[in-house]
């Protein structure tokens, strides 16, 4: 979802047509929400194929409640697409874009715990980890997935996403209006 944001707002500049959108009576949070929903969506449905396939196809069990994990992977895809959002506001170009994007994608995979744990690596690499929103949802698919952790339980990781989010969007919004107007 962080890529495809990316690209659609960036499009629309490279294309000229983020201009014409401006002039609508729209307003900039708006567009931005219109931009935003639709890859919402899209990161939902790809969430319940990845469960549906991870629990038919795999055989993996999930020991945790489904509804707790749908309502925590909100914050995880609201901060995705600030992330995207906010790479589409450094961005001049696709090309620029999809660079941005996989210098975040690689280091979140690397280290967040999804391939390697996290307390091996070495002290300077495992905090950096400690910043990746990645890190947070891992925690969160782990404990409910695997634990069948509570909601009590991870709170504090949604909460912690949450305010990535939040923050990401707010810088964004503040980028976007300095670099569109």
């Amino acid at each position: 979802t962080m890529i495809l944001t990316a690209f659609a707002v960036v499009r629309e500049k490279e294309n000229g047509t983020m201009e014409q959108l401006m002039v609508t009576p729209v307003s900039k949070f708006g567009l931005m929400m219109g931009k935003l929903v639709p890859f919402f969506v899209i990161g939902a449905i790809e969430t319940c194929l990845v469960l549906a396939m991870m629990r038919f196809v795999f055989q993996v069990p999930i020991h945790g409640s489904l509804p707790l994990l749908a309502l925590f992977t909100v914050p995880f895809l609201f901060t995705s697409l600030g992330l995207g959002l906010f790479v589409s506001t450094v961005a001049s170009s696709q090309v620029q874009a999809i660079q941005i994007a996989f210098l975040i994608i690689l280091p979140s995979v690397l280290l967040s715990g999804f391939i390697f744990p996290q307390e091996t690596m070495p002290l300077p690499i495992y905090i950096i980890g400690q910043v990746i929103p990645l890190t947070f949802f891992m925690r969160i698919l782990r404990g409910i997935i695997i634990r069948g952790a509570g909601f009590w339980d991870l709170w504090d990781q949604a909460a912690i996403l949450l305010g990535f989010g939040i923050l990401l969007l707010t810088t964004s919004a503040l980028r976007f209006q300095k670099t569109v107007t």
